[in-house]
């Protein structure tokens, strides 16, 4: 019969683990960072509790702000997306932080509500990326008009509410002019109108508005153009209309009254002698 031989087994070599070991092996591997972070959270309790000992009269946002710094956990980026216009200098003034400064301690609602006090600003969203940078990100408002009042003008946003009285004749070639009070909350439905007639929009050097109820428009061959109270879109239509039927906008006129919706009343230009008119608003320069 043939010799049988023995096989040995080799001590390093070990049997597949059970189930039972690869759920415990899985379950330390879950529960490691969470581990991790309690005890880096227990050391941010501790030296807060050690600040708080040194700190009498911070906030506690301030005391867990330095404990943390000690950490590292301090301001080393400031990213500001979105401005264009905004001033710089009072942007940075508003945002409030210096690189070095601890990022917990930094409240970014308060930086908020300071930004969006810039005129420029229509909105702000600031917040932290840790660990070491501050992100601000704004809207800005987006001029829309030109607004004369008491003999000033400012720039004006869709909504009426002003941007900036500086820089304002960068603007003056390519934005609408309005004039007088209450026109900053009116424009918006009056220049869309106009939009709409191209060919009245492009003679059209200034909107006045009359009594806070109404639009007169001042044409740049100084015709004044009288519009009814709440119905500039239909008006603007019709006087398109008659336009192209009759050249209106091209005679000699010094007025045109479209207050009634069934008739049009014409004002001829005065004869030479008479009180000469106001000169029409000017864009600025």
């Amino acid at each position: 019969m043939p010799r049988v031989r023995k096989i040995r087994v080799s001590p390093f070599v070990q049997d597949r683990p059970s189930k039972g070991q690869v759920l415990r092996r899985r379950i330390r591997r879950a529960f490691a960072p969470l581990a991790a972070g309690l005890v880096l959270m227990g050391l941010v309790v501790g030296a807060a509790g050690i600040v708080h000992v040194f700190g009498q009269g911070e906030s506690f946002r301030e005391r867990m702000g330095h404990a943390t710094a000690a950490l590292g956990l301090r301001v080393h980026d400031i990213v500001v997306e979105g401005r264009q216009k905004t001033p710089e200098a009072l942007l940075r003034a508003a945002i409030g932080v210096a690189t070095g400064d601890p990022i917990l301690s930094y409240s970014v609602a308060d930086a908020r509500a300071r930004i969006e006090t810039i005129r420029w600003v229509q909105n702000a969203v600031v917040s932290r990326r840790l660990p070491d940078t501050i992100l601000v990100s704004l809207t800005e408002r987006r001029p829309f008009a030109v607004w004369q009042h008491d003999g000033k003008f400012v720039l004006i946003d869709r909504d009426g509410q002003l941007v900036t009285d500086s820089d304002v004749g960068t603007f003056s070639g390519e934005l609408p002019l309005v004039v007088g009070d209450g026109a900053p909350a009116a424009a918006a439905a009056l220049i869309d109108a106009l939009a709409a007639q191209p060919d009245i929009q492009s003679r059209v050097q200034a909107a006045v508005r009359v009594g806070e109820r109404r639009w007169n428009l001042r044409l740049t061959n100084g015709m004044d153009v009288l519009l009814p109270e709440g119905a500039e879109a239909q008006a603007l239509a019709r006087l398109a209309e008659m336009q192209t039927a009759h050249d209106l906008l091209d005679r000699p006129l010094q007025a045109l009254d479209l207050r009634l919706p069934d008739r049009l009343v014409f004002r001829p230009q005065p004869t030479h002698g008479a009180d000469p008119q106001p000169a029409p608003a000017r864009k600025p320069t």
